[in-house]
């Protein structure tokens, strides 16, 4: 249910917008316990997940840190050979 919250601080390019609206979905997702709210919770679902994007969009920019920003190719890849050890090959 959490596959899309991963860390997005520290990367070059930035994290997207796109990027935060969806950790922030998969997090009122996994604590309200809701795939897609009823009509009558939509509204507010809605608003916790845009405003859980404002707050994680500010901290993220907020942030610093003396590291040198992770490239998105090497940590993809890193996570491909994790998912090969951990599953096996076919």
């Amino acid at each position: 249910m959490c596959r899309n919250i991963r860390t997005l601080f520290n990367f070059s390019p930035s994290a997207t917008d796109e990027e935060i609206h969806a950790a922030s979905l998969q997090y009122v997702r996994k604590i309200s316990g809701y795939n897609k709210p009823s009509m009558a919770n939509e509204e507010i679902f809605n608003q916790a997940v845009n405003e859980i994007a404002m707050v994680s969009k500010n901290l993220l920019n907020t942030l610093v840190t003396n590291a040198e920003p992770r490239n998105r190719e090497v940590e993809a890849e890193r996570a491909r050979i994790r998912a090969a050890k951990r599953y096996g090959t076919n």
